[in-house]
């Protein structure tokens, strides 16, 4: 006899469902009514005609995908190393790591500023380049907090130890054992991380403004303050655009070695045939 579900819980499966769709329908149905008196895409329509929309888009997810890069590279090592060999030292990286969650991207900044500023020895701001470099930093460490738990509750997943063990007995450095071993067994949970970082920094504000970069989040905020209808456009726009970045992140990430993208199957009917 099958067991019903509870009510109580599908009551709060509906609320929470509720509270997450019932702004983005409200913000949807008002993008819709920028010409009087009818629901039309005018407001999408403006917004992909500017090409200051395409060029801020770009930019923040070049941005993005290059703190992704970066994180893993800094994370995935640090994460390991102190698993494998340095055990005690977790209650204070774990501290460490939630510093970005106590320190605001206000004081970060300008601390950047500061260290990297004309009288540094490593000017990073008086170039668009070292500027950049800055903005992706300041990215990584926004995410830090989230990258670092979900490579660290993925190497809980695994046995570390004898994976380490097998590939030295095999002949691999320990770089190799990280690119080749670990990176792969846990790649889903840098695929969770890379989630949480490319959503933070697509929509970043603050360090990207400070350091005055042309980037997805002070385009939304001016737009919010010149106008009414493309703002509610483009925060859809940005939900949507995020969304199939993250599906196509999945899609990699679970894609074994040499399997394609979309691989058709022949039919049941067909496999059975050719046995």
């Amino acid at each position: 006899m099958s067991r019903r579900p509870p009510l109580l819980s599908i009551l709060i499966a509906l609320a929470g469902a509720a509270f997450f769709l019932v702004p983005l329908i409200a913000t949807f149905n008002f993008s819709l009514r920028m010409t009087r008196g009818e629901l039309s895409f005018a407001a999408y329509r403006s917004v992909f005609e500017s090409d200051t929309f395409l060029s801020v888009l770009g930019f923040s997810t070049v941005a993005s995908l290059m703190a992704i890069a970066l994180g893993a590279l800094i994370v995935v090592p640090t994460a390991y190393w102190v698993r494998l060999r340095l055990p005690h030292m977790r209650p204070l990286i774990e501290f460490l790591s939630l510093m970005p969650l106590i320190i605001p991207p206000v004081v970060l900044v300008f601390g950047y500023v500061r260290l990297y500023g004309t009288s540094s020895i490593l000017p990073l701001t008086m170039t668009e380049t070292g500027t950049n470099i800055l903005l992706v930093i300041g990215y990584v460490v926004l995410s830090v907090p989230y990258m670092y738990r979900a490579v660290d509750n993925g190497m809980a997943a695994i046995d570390i130890a004898t994976l380490t063990e097998a590939a030295e007995s095999l002949g691999a450095s320990r770089p190799r054992t990280i690119a080749f071993v670990i990176f792969p067994n846990i790649r889903s949970a840098i695929v969770s991380g890379a989630f949480l970082t490319f959503s933070i920094s697509l929509g970043e504000f603050v360090i990207t403004s400070l350091l005055n970069r042309p980037a997805f989040g002070p385009y939304l905020v001016q737009m919010g303050q010149d106008y009414a209808y493309q703002p509610a456009a483009l925060a859809i726009m940005a939900f949507a655009f995020t969304w199939v970045c993250m599906v196509l992140m999945e899609l990699f990430a679970t894609r074994r070695p040499g399997q394609r993208l979309l691989q058709w199957r022949a039919p049941r009917t067909v496999e059975k045939a050719k046995s």
